[in-house]
């Protein structure tokens, strides 16, 4: 099964926010097809993108 957004919409904000994440973490991401990322790379991204959405809701639960 594939990947499937919910609001369809929301696709390029997700994009745009996991480059901003690929970026704090020093990875450069190409747009489209990035399957040559280590395991450590892509774990990094996915974790600071982890990170920032903690921080975003608890910000917003103060």
């Amino acid at each position: 099964m594939a990947n499937r957004y919910v609001v369809p919409e929301a696709k390029e904000a997700m994009n745009r926010f996991k480059m901003e994440a690929a970026t704090d973490v020093g990875v450069t991401l190409k747009h489209g097809y990035n399957g040559d990322l280590t395991s450590r790379q892509a774990g990094s991204i996915g974790g600071q993108m982890v990170k920032k959405m903690i921080e975003a809701y608890e910000r917003g639960s103060k």
